[in-house]
């Protein structure tokens, strides 16, 4: 599924009760970014092939850290971070996280090879995170850290 940007495959299933771990495999294709958001849940990332940028806090500050096959990259719960493929190749990450990310995942997720998403379906991503507690870093905050996020109008459709 695709995750606005990064298409996801579960590898885990989410729906066990019995499950608080949800593993996916993500793929991040050139040109994508994921702007700075935060969530209480934690992520970690293996990055399987390919390269991309992860920003997330080191040394009192946020900073971009080039993440390679084999890297392993921790993001506690409640710590800022994106990320972006700046490289003409595909980053494959195998992602472990909550069963309640992996929902979320899949709850705002559409269908792989699906058109861009329209203002509605962003408008409902962000209605979503909203409802998880899940917080999206403004432009402003993005424009801070080098991320241009496109701006969606009411008029648009």
């Amino acid at each position: 599924m695709d995750v606005f940007g990064p298409q996801v495959e579960f590898l885990t299933m989410t729906d066990d009760e019995t499950n608080n771990i949800c593993v996916m495999r993500a793929v991040i294709p050139p040109g994508v970014t994921v702007p700075l958001h935060r969530h209480d849940d934690f992520e970690d990332f293996l990055m399987l092939s390919g390269g991309h940028e992860v920003l997330i806090e080191r040394d009192g500050g946020l900073q971009w850290y080039e993440a390679h096959a084999g890297d392993y990259i921790r993001v506690p719960g409640a710590r800022p971070h994106a990320h972006r493929n700046l490289s003409d190749r595909p980053a494959v990450d195998l992602i472990i996280t909550t069963a309640r990310m992996g929902e979320f995942f899949r709850e705002v997720g559409r269908p792989a090879g699906d058109p861009p998403p329209t203002p509605r379906e962003v408008a409902n991503f962000v209605a979503t995170a909203a409802r998880y507690g899940y917080q999206l870093g403004t432009p402003e905050e993005n424009a801070a850290v080098g991320i241009t996020v496109p701006a969606f109008s009411s008029g648009d459709s």
